[in-house]
């Protein structure tokens, strides 16, 4: 099967609308509906993106996409929730998607009903909406720290003033080297959380994409 719904925006049908839970986090790692994707969604420069962090067939390859420079673009790492900025006073999110299947852009909403689920909702010229329900795979994401960076956050202590020298018999002597700390123990397999980087997740950080990283408003 190719993987061509992973926004999971189906422009028909019938979509139920959820109350929302209070202070509710969409971030973290999503499975569609059918279970054929992992979305992964992050706060990056102050709006939620989403992207493909997990595919059940892997080498999955955006074919449908209209623009024949990006047919061949893996869609491990795509974009998929694209600059959805939260609503006053719900706790909502609204932006495009991307749908894989013909490759065009809608518009959307996210939602979250409770904890562990994620209400995604697509419209056509704001009419033959649908939607579909994600469930939870994983935590809700820090900030990322290069949005931090981005932001000003204040920089970390400067390096400890280096040592006096020390007056012996002979002269002043140079400054004692301290003995390098001993090396970490190696991490455990599959111990990478997501947002990390790393051979159990190779999407890592969605905010350090090139796609996202390079929007410009």
């Amino acid at each position: 099967m190719r993987l061509a719904l992973y926004t999971g925006i189906i422009l028909a049908g019938g979509y139920t609308c959820l109350t929302p839970a209070l202070a509710a986090d969409p971030t973290g790692d999503w499975r569609v509906a059918d279970g054929v994707a992992n979305i992964r969604v992050a706060q990056c420069n102050g709006s939620m993106w989403g992207a493909v962090s997990w595919e059940k067939q892997p080498g999955g390859r955006d074919e449908n996409n209209p623009d024949a420079s990006k047919k061949n673009r893996a869609t491990l790492g795509m974009a998929t929730l694209i600059d959805m900025k939260k609503k006053p006073g719900v706790d909502q999110w609204e932006g495009q998607v991307y749908n894989a299947k013909d490759g065009q852009l809608y518009s959307a909403t996210i939602t979250p009903a409770g904890s562990d689920q994620l209400e995604i909702k697509g419209c056509v010229m704001g009419f033959l909406c649908g939607g579909e329900t994600w469930t939870r795979v994983g935590p809700p994401i820090p900030l990322s720290t290069a949005n931090a960076m981005a932001k000003g956050a204040p920089k970390s202590a400067g390096a400890a003033p280096k040592a006096q020298g020390t007056t012996t018999a002979q002269g002043t002597t140079g400054a004692t080297v301290p003995p390098p700390p001993p090396a970490a123990a190696p991490k455990a397999a599959g111990a990478t959380k997501p947002g990390q980087k790393g051979a159990a997740d190779p999407v890592g950080d969605i905010c350090l994409l090139p796609e996202i990283a390079g929007f410009t408003h």
